[in-house]
């Protein structure tokens, strides 16, 4: 077809979609957060327990080492943030990494 081996049209096509996926998408990468859009926290204590539900009373399923960063949801309930994998901590003990968005909704 117009000269063009078989294999060359589609290469072509397939440049042709993932440009036109790159522009829609405004240049970023399919499936990446905004970077705004994503809430990390930074252990402020040196150990962390990380809980099963949102009070001191739940169990303890895990804990984190200080500086250590993990992803997080914007929820807070009873002092207690909620992280990405719905596991909770003492919102005390985090703070929000520079490059992120976590304010509480």
């Amino acid at each position: 077809m117009f000269g063009i081996p078989v294999r060359g049209m589609i290469v072509i096509g397939v440049l042709a979609g993932a440009g036109l996926m790159y522009a829609a998408s405004g240049g970023k990468p399919m499936g990446a957060a905004d970077a705004s859009t994503v809430c990390r926290m930074t252990v402020t204590a040196d150990v962390l327990n990380v809980r099963s539900g949102p009070a001191d009373t739940q169990p303890i399923l895990s804990t984190l080492q200080r500086d250590a960063v993990t992803r997080a949801e914007r929820k807070v309930e009873n002092g207690y943030r909620m992280l990405d994998t719905g596991r909770w901590v003492n919102e005390e003990f985090v703070a929000p990494t520079s490059d992120s968005e976590c304010s509480v909704t």
